[in-house]
């Protein structure tokens, strides 16, 4: 028997509903979204602003986020916030420094979504460099758990949050030369697990995963370089996930793994 006092087995993958989200559906919220330049990141941004929410865009490659911030003023999108930051490097007090500026400049916290994430070199674990290892768990482990620990405060005080993990299928059944990666996604869908059993008690917090299916993203293609982008869905169609899992619709949905179905 193991140390833990509860036999609750994990939940087996969901489908996302099927979900048309109102027009003013963040209004008024703060969403903090990490690798926000590019991919999934930046569709889920835009939407969130198209939806009303005043967006925190954190991400290392200050000109990309510079015009998407540019996209989403012409859009007329609420004002967003740009904070640079190199995840790969950050340091608790960095974290820190972050919750206190959002917390001080925008007054609140009402949704975070952990989509950064790098990939690393595919192959046999034991062929794995240490160096690769200590990055991909950085940025993608070490880092939504230092943000989320930071944040937390913020996420407490709203009246309805969510922190959304983007997850991988490799992260809920192992696969072979996956590697770092996969074992960075299992970790995250444990910390998702973990916070939403030790906060199911506040009605207010929801935390879930999601894993969005193959999407034609950067890191899609480093990982299948001889692929056809434009087989896979593009990182718009995760959107309306996202947005649910944020947004007042998802309200008692916590603790679960989601995934994007694709017709």
């Amino acid at each position: 028997m193991g140390a833990g006092d509860r036999d609750r087995p994990a939940a087996a993958p969901e489908r996302i509903p099927d979900y048309v989200p109102a027009p003013d559906l963040l209004a008024g919220r703060v969403i903090l979204v990490t690798g926000a330049a590019e991919g999934i990141g930046r569709a889920g941004a835009l939407a969130c602003a198209a939806h009303g929410a005043t967006v925190v865009l954190l991400d290392k490659s200050v000109p990309r986020v510079e015009s998407l911030y540019d996209e989403i003023e012409q859009a007329g999108g609420p004002q967003p916030a740009i904070y640079p930051m190199d995840l790969e490097g950050a340091l608790p007090h960095h974290y820190r420094e972050l919750a206190e500026t959002v917390g001080k400049q925008l007054g609140r916290l009402d949704g975070l979504v952990h989509n950064a994430a790098l990939l690393g070199v595919l192959g046999p674990l034991h062929h794995t460099e240490p160096e690769t290892w200590s990055k991909v768990l950085q940025v993608n482990l070490h880092a939504p758990f230092l943000l989320t620990h930071a944040c937390l405060p913020l996420l407490e005080q709203a009246p309805d949050a969510a922190v959304v993990f983007v997850s991988d299928r490799v992260g809920r059944r192992g696969r072979a030369y996956w590697g770092a990666y996969g074992v960075s996604k299992f970790g995250i869908e444990g910390m998702m697990q973990i916070l939403a059993d030790e906060w199911e008690h506040r009605a207010s917090l929801r935390i879930n995963s999601l894993d969005p299916g193959p999407v034609a993203t950067q890191l899609r293609h480093q990982a299948y370089p001889a692929e056809d982008p434009t087989v896979r869905a593009a990182p718009e169609a995760v959107a309306p996930a996202l947005l649910y899992l944020l947004g007042p619709d998802s309200r008692g949905v916590t603790g679960r793994a989601f995934y994007c179905a694709r017709d």
